[in-house]
């Protein structure tokens, strides 16, 4: 009897120490530690994670800038052939298709074709100026001459040797800068040089975007996981488009700029005023440059035919016509071509202008715009919908989620929205899982 009591004591002592461990584990639950409590904030808490990682997405963006900024030449080179090969690749597969001349030879005659305009445009433009210049030079001497007798004989009243100290010092400033001058020279040949090799590999990439452009593109494409690569296909192809739409609306831009101007210069009497036109519609397709060049030309000539006061008008018709293309024309049609706010496309020019100077003024709208086409068509999962990607990886496609195009999957997996694949039966529920719903 007393050994029954004894063992029930032993079994009562072994279960005690559970008994207290179970205790001792909700005690944490009706005391509070104060040293372990947060002592921030929740939205302090939110904003400095935020704001950590902005910090790394900025450090990322400013390390790819860097890195860019190293092989400009070649980036900027690879855009503008980019941009030409948006603009000649229709005529290439107009060639191509309709007209059934061999892919190679279309991409000859359409290069061809386009450096003889640039050039013939170019030629016009100079042998027009170079023929007018010639005789504007008297009326160029006659100007010097009347700006003379006016520091001599006008209120200024100034004397020879007035004028011969201004020379000495003029003379004296410039030989105690033939250095800088000379570095600044060295500098220029330096920067024509890079021009030069620019142009070369601008050719060198358009004629091969042109041939085998769709062979580059499906060769990033296909650096990605198979279910991306329809998506992504699709999206890039959509960013074509939209680059070649801002290609075309560039085109009509330009042409406006040179109408107005040079019928502007025609009324006004100014003369050459064809190749003027020719030079503003040229020099239209490079930003801030451009544009500020063709004016000074135009507002010369003026000045050196007709006088200052025909000058004075000349320079209100080049402003008028610049103010117009780049806060009504460039905002309207070029927003609405390329499915842009007319803010987010000055906003963008003036953005581009200031990080990247002329390039990045030149390509800012383009990017945005091919940026802003893939978001959306991304976004709104455009390849359920799209033809393209109907035709290209199959009409089964159609409506369905990125695919996987793996061969050693069902048929029926093809359709399924998220990336696992979808089972095609149901297993047996577990006993243990009835009693967890319950």
């Amino acid at each position: 009897m007393k050994s029954n009591r004894l063992e029930r004591l032993r079994r009562l002592r072994g279960t005690l120490p559970t008994l207290k461990t179970e205790t001792t584990a909700a005690a944490p639950e009706e005391t509070l530690d104060l040293r372990t409590a947060e002592d921030m904030p929740y939205g302090v808490r939110l904003a400095a994670s935020w704001a950590w990682r902005l910090l790394i997405i900025v450090a990322a963006l400013g390390v790819i800038f860097w890195m860019l900024s190293k092989v400009s030449l070649l980036l900027i080179s690879l855009m503008i052939a980019a941009l030409l090969t948006s603009l000649l690749s229709p005529v290439v597969k107009i060639l191509n298709s309709k007209l059934a001349v061999p892919h190679g030879l279309a991409v000859g005659i359409t290069l061809i074709g386009f450096l003889a305009l640039v050039v013939a445009g170019l030629s016009l433009a100079g042998q027009r100026l170079s023929v007018g210049f010639a005789d504007l030079w008297t009326q160029a001497l006659t100007g010097i001459q009347q700006i003379q007798d006016w520091l001599f004989n006008g209120p200024l009243q100034l004397t020879n040797d007035d004028l011969q100290t201004v020379l000495d010092d003029a003379l004296t400033e410039l030989r105690g800068n033939a250095t800088n001058i000379l570095s600044e020279a060295i500098s220029w040949g330096s920067a024509l040089g890079q021009i030069l090799t620019g142009v070369l590999l601008t050719v060198f990439c358009l004629i091969f975007l042109l041939l085998d452009g769709r062979k580059v593109g499906l060769f990033l494409i296909n650096l990605l996981p198979r279910r991306a690569r329809p998506a992504m296909d699709g999206a890039l192809t959509r960013g074509w488009s939209s680059l070649v739409r801002y290609v075309r609306v560039q085109m009509v831009v330009a042409l406006i700029d040179a109408l107005g101007i040079g019928f502007g210069a025609f009324f006004l009497g100014v003369p050459l005023a064809l190749p003027l036109g020719v030079l503003v519609f040229i020099g239209s397709f490079i930003p801030v440059v451009g544009a500020l060049l063709t004016g000074a030309l135009a507002v010369l000539l003026a000045l050196v035919s007709n006088g200052w006061v025909n000058a004075l008008i000349m320079l209100a018709v080049v402003l008028l016509v610049q103010q117009a293309e780049s806060h009504i024309l460039q905002p309207l049609i070029m927003g609405k071509a390329v499915s842009l706010h007319p803010l987010a496309v000055v906003l963008s020019v003036a953005g581009g202008t200031m990080l990247a100077g002329i390039a990045g003024a030149l390509f800012a709208v383009p990017l945005l715009a091919v940026v802003n086409t893939v978001v959306k068509y991304l976004s709104r999962r455009g390849w359920d919908t799209d033809p393209f990607v109907a035709e290209t990886y199959g009409t089964e496609l159609a409506g369905a989620g990125p695919p996987d195009s793996s061969p050693d999957l069902p048929a029926e997996n093809m359709s399924a929205p998220t990336s696992i694949p979808a089972p095609t039966t149901r297993l047996p529920e577990h006993p243990e899982d009835k009693n967890h719903e319950h």
